[in-house]
């Protein structure tokens, strides 16, 4: 027969309290373990938008370790991938503003860089002088070129086991982010 006092008893809960908050922490997954934070997120709307944000900020940093040995940063190469889209018209600055992934409030400056590298060329546009028409030239589709395959696999490592359902739902819960972020 055990005897139990009291102390024992106040020293087992305290054991079993230790025990089980150490638990919780090994076993806690996801951004709060990810980013060692101890207090719970404050609802689930935050803990989503901090996944993105670190989500976000990753890849880019994978990225960004893919495209350096190329010269390149991120926004460089979204601007000439965008020119490549755009074809021979090219396309005014302000357009590829509009249409970067990332915003860039010197669109002048980064396409001052690629010019100084031959990548882009600008003209003035012939029925607005204001406006500058930059177009991707063969220097700069020959970069890209060379980087297709590396990115298409970069994609494909990225989340080789998502399947195709689970990328076309990610896809589309992304949207309804988005839509809803330029009400």
């Amino acid at each position: 027969m055990v005897v139990q006092t009291r102390a024992m008893t106040k020293s087992f809960a305290r054991f079993e309290t230790i025990r089980y908050n150490e638990y919780n922490v090994s076993v806690a997954k996801g951004i709060q373990a990810e980013l060692k934070q101890t207090k719970p997120f404050s609802s689930l709307e935050e803990e989503a938008f901090i996944a993105i944000l670190r989500t976000a900020d990753k890849l880019q940093q994978l990225l960004l370790e893919l495209l350096k040995p190329h010269g390149l940063s991120p926004t460089q190469f979204n601007a000439l991938r965008i020119l490549r889209g755009a074809g021979e018209a090219g396309l005014p600055c302000s357009e590829i503003g509009e249409r970067m992934i990332n915003h860039d409030p010197d669109i002048t400056r980064l396409l001052d860089r690629l010019e100084q590298r031959d990548f882009v060329e600008r003209q003035r546009d012939q029925k607005d002088r204001r406006v500058h028409i930059a177009r991707i030239t063969r220097e700069g589709l020959e970069i890209l070129k060379g980087l297709d395959r590396p990115i298409q696999q970069f994609h494909c490592d990225l989340m080789p086991q998502m399947g195709e359902s689970n990328l076309k739902s990610l896809i589309r819960l992304l949207e309804k982010v988005r839509e809803t972020s330029e009400k």
